[in-house]
């Protein structure tokens, strides 16, 4: 019966958006878990950065790869392959007895993630025609949103009634469902391949400064900010301009990063748009869920529960919001989104304290909700716009990985930033209510710094948003510009490699 939607695009989307869901939803769902973790494994704020940081860590080092192998070696191959990767190491971390054996499991679990990440949103840029990959993108984008909104309520949920490595275990059945329906319904080839070398010492350049930087950021204070932290972060930077200085050699065989997507200005822009959201994203999660469970006393059902007003408002906005950034431009869409978001986590801050009730982070994470729904999907369809066919995985991976880096450096800063002011303590503060208290007061404060910073970053994005060009409806040809734009002349398309 399925066979007559065999290759039918939006049986394609559908199969591509719920592997897309299982991925983003693994990066939130986490959050809700960290009491029970820390309780269970016996694990330290460090280590449940690690646990946090393993993941988007391995997703960012190599989704600019697998973007790349998707356009050499086939999209729907890397696909399949990530979602079978992905679901095995979704049955180890479910099985994990030990911090180390979660960490890296979690780890393999990015790397099947990020084989099949990039292949998404390049697959439906290759089967949907001009005139429909606007809508289409515009629903990739709201999976993006919602999936990380519905994953502390799912979380909530399979840890009150199961235990924390339901969390884990609930990507089976879905990533089984997801393997059949890809090699059910999505064909062969779904665009070109051509044979070519990887570029494996761009590969190696930038998963070691990417490490060197995490690890720094990660396990800084740890080690008191000392000599061997601040030599990670020199080797990092040397290491990032040793790769840039190899690429710019390599563009005109088959870079890891063609230098040509970064010369059109819109891309660069939604790019950094893009790390500007992960920032918000790891920036809400991270603090509030300890803060809610850890300071209020919540159960995680309650906490997931807390964060529903989060969820309705991305899936609010998130439709609406392709429809109209396809009518009016993605432009101010995106700038509404981000202050509305950077206003959510501000209010966040105004409101937190020891002993409040769930109503009085309600209204803030409508707010943020709201203004979440507003930046994913324009930016998933402006941001593919310009992109020439034969380019569309590298520059998936490229916008992927670089978002994946924003997580990344999100939950070192903010990790940072609350193991400055509690150690490697999560849980409480001695024993007692008079202990609990300590540490609640404690950690609100250091929510205030761990909130704003994100906060900060989101303003800078939405300032950024005014350099976008105005772009009208889809683009004409498979990666070109839109045919009605603003009056500054429409940058060329990159040119073939």
């Amino acid at each position: 019966m399925l066979k007559k939607w065999h290759g039918n695009p939006w049986a394609i989307l559908i199969t591509l958006s719920l592997g897309f869901f299982m991925t983003l939803l693994d990066l939130t769902i986490v959050n809700i878990a960290i009491p029970d973790l820390v309780r269970d494994l016996d694990a330290s704020l460090d280590q449940i950065l690690w646990v946090v940081n393993a993941y988007t860590l391995a997703l960012a080092v190599l989704l600019i790869t697998a973007g790349r192998l998707g356009d050499l070696r086939g999209k729907r191959n890397l696909f399949v392959i990530g979602v079978a990767l992905f679901t095995l190491a979704s049955l180890a971390c479910g099985l994990a007895r030990d911090p180390a054996q979660l960490i890296a499991f979690r780890a393999v679990q990015g790397l099947g993630a990020a084989l099949l990440m990039p292949q998404t949103l390049s697959i439906v840029a290759d089967v949907f025609p001009a005139d429909r990959r606007g809508v289409a993108m515009g629903i990739w984008g709201a999976v993006a949103g919602v999936s990380g909104a519905l994953g502390p309520i799912i979380g909530g949920v399979l840890i009150t009634d199961l235990a924390w490595r339901w969390i884990f275990y609930v990507n089976l059945p879905l990533g089984a469902l997801v393997l059949f329906l890809a090699l059910t319904l999505i064909p062969a080839a779904t665009g070109r391949t051509v044979r070519h070398r990887l570029d494996n010492v761009g590969v190696a350049l930038a998963s070691a400064a990417l490490f060197c930087l995490a690890f720094g950021l990660t396990e800084g204070q740890r080690y008191e900010w000392n000599g061997s932290i601040r030599t990670l972060f020199a080797a990092s930077a040397a290491l990032f301009a040793a790769f840039l200085l190899q690429q710019r050699g390599r563009q005109d065989r088959e870079p890891l990063v063609p230098f040509s997507l970064f010369g059109d200005r819109d891309f660069a822009v939604l790019n950094f748009v893009g790390i500007a959201v992960s920032f918000g994203i790891v920036g809400l999660f991270l603090p509030l869920t300890i803060y809610l469970q850890s300071v209020l006393g919540f159960s995680a059902l309650k906490s997931g529960l807390v964060l529903l007003p989060l969820a309705l408002g991305s899936i609010l906005t998130a439709g609406p919001a392709g429809v109209l950034a396809d009518r009016i431009g993605g432009k101010f869409v995106l700038m509404g989104g981000l202050c509305a978001y950077a206003g959510g986590l501000v209010w966040i801050v105004a409101t937190a304290d020891v002993g409040r009730a769930w109503t009085s982070v309600a209204g803030p994470l409508l707010l943020t909700g709201l203004g979440a729904g507003c930046t994913f999907a324009p930016m998933a369809t402006e941001v593919m716009r310009n992109v020439p066919a034969h380019l569309s995985g590298a520059a998936s991976g490229v916008n992927n990985a670089l978002r994946q880096v924003g997580s990344v450096l999100a939950a070192a800063v903010i990790g940072a930033v609350l193991q400055g002011q509690l150690g490697v303590e999560v849980g409480g503060s001695g024993t007692g209510a008079a202990g609990r208290a300590a540490f609640g007061h404690r950690f609100v404060d250091a929510m205030a710094p761990a909130m704003l910073v994100p906060a900060g970053v989101l303003l800078v994005a939405a300032t950024a948003c005014l350099t976008l060009r105005r772009h009208h409806g889809a683009p004409p040809n498979a990666h070109g510009p839109a045919p009605t734009a603003d009056r500054e002349a429409a940058t060329p398309a990159p040119t073939a490699l």
